[in-house]
């Protein structure tokens, strides 16, 4: 209790004293390519840094977003940064935007009717652990309790959202959202009898809806089949778009790191791990190393590789065989997915960097309207994902 203590003071002294340190002036440009880009050589950057620096200087803690998952998933990824860099404004700065939604006794105005809502969760938990103030941890439950009515498919999947439109729908998407957050509010807050076989059993049921023949998952599953979208016969989703597949890519590694060796789930989510990893190597674009939009469609001249998924495959790739789910190999299919999402990252005169082929956020649909998504620049899903990737794959290139 006295370390707690100790801790939450200490943390609350640097934050203080980070309040009153300056953003640090924009990095500066490298010798500007015809239209006035340039990419720097991937090894002579701290690329996490340049991104959240260059992120903090475009929004502030109250400009950058109301409570949602792409700015969860990003200050998440900036909180990875934090904990190796130890630069107390990057803490500072993410206090300062969950404190715009947690009152000082722990209530939080949000009703939790989403998994999409959840994703940010792992901040309030990430703050407990820093601070050691109990209104996090107060706001994180609310969370916890909500689960306990929310609403589920026949086999218990949590349906993507408690909404007529999402009723008896899973999406690959909602892994990601709720558990992460579950098994890191379990570890934090004592509670990994519920949350380990919570996730584990999450992640096991999707997978076994959404996994096909070819190892890829589907987007989304409809258990009514009644979806617009929804195979009458299976009630999947058409196709395999990407990022959904790179959401449950991610959740999945990050529930294999944290669930004991023991848990009854553990070998059948290896066997689903590597099944997908395999088809993520077969689908991988041998020109850039980045996957496509419409993962397994490559060969369509409309087709584009995207920023966030390349960036979530490569770091559960990465991630996979180093921790020994995945053959060792996967570690070279990460790396080419690595250097092809780096090939898509810049910096202007400005000195500050933007990541380009993002798709915006995406509803189910058929192939015409993933690949008619906008690709954008510095979207929060691709820089989000890109932090996580560059803090597990950085090292291959700086050592």
């Amino acid at each position: 209790m006295r370390r707690r203590h100790l801790r939450a003071a200490l943390t609350a002294a640097t934050l203080a004293t980070a309040t009153l340190v300056a953003l640090p002036a924009a990095v500066p440009p490298a010798t500007a390519a015809p239209g006035g880009r340039a990419v720097r050589p991937a090894a002579t950057r701290d690329w996490s840094s340049a991104v959240v620096d260059s992120t903090m200087a475009r929004y502030t803690p109250t400009t950058i977003g109301g409570w949602s998952y792409p700015v969860g998933l990003y200050l998440y990824g900036q909180y990875l940064v934090y904990r190796r860099t130890h630069d107390p404004r990057l803490l500072s700065y993410i206090k300062s935007y969950v404190d715009r939604f947690v009152s000082s006794d722990g209530s939080i105005d949000q009703s939790f009717n989403s998994l999409d809502s959840m994703q940010a969760g792992r901040l309030l938990v990430i703050l407990h652990h820093e601070t050691g103030q109990d209104r996090y941890r107060r706001a994180a439950q609310k969370i916890r309790d909500r689960l306990s009515s929310y609403p589920r498919t026949s086999d218990g999947g949590f349906w993507h959202a408690d909404t007529s439109s999402r009723a008896h729908q899973l999406w690959a998407d909602g892994t990601y959202m709720v558990n992460p957050f579950l098994v890191e509010y379990g570890e934090e807050f004592h509670d990994s009898a519920y949350t380990n076989e919570e996730a584990a059993r999450q992640l096991y049921v999707y997978g076994h809806h959404l996994q096909v023949a070819d190892g890829l998952l589907r987007h989304a599953y409809d258990e009514s089949k009644s979806a617009s979208w929804a195979d009458p016969a299976t009630g999947l989703a058409p196709e395999h778009w990407c990022r959904a597949v790179g959401w449950y890519a991610m959740a999945l590694t990050d529930v294999l790191d944290a669930i004991p060796a023991n848990q009854s789930q553990r070998p059948r989510l290896l066997l689903i791990f590597r099944t997908l990893a395999a088809a993520l190597e077969k689908y991988q674009d041998p020109a850039s190393g980045r996957w496509f939009q419409v993962i397994d469609k490559g060969g369509r001249t409309d087709n584009w590789t995207e920023t966030s998924c390349s960036s979530m495959f490569a770091y559960a790739l990465d991630r996979g065989a180093q921790k020994g789910y995945l053959d060792p190999h996967f570690k070279a299919v990460a790396r080419r997915g690595y250097q092809g999402v780096l090939a898509r990252l810049s910096v202007g005169t400005d000195g500050r960097t933007d990541l380009a082929d993002i798709s915006v956020g995406t509803n189910v649909g058929d192939y015409a309207y993933y690949i008619a998504r906008t690709r954008a620049t510095n979207d929060f899903h691709g820089l989000g994902a890109f932090l996580v990737m560059n803090e597990q794959l950085r090292g291959d290139l700086v050592s």
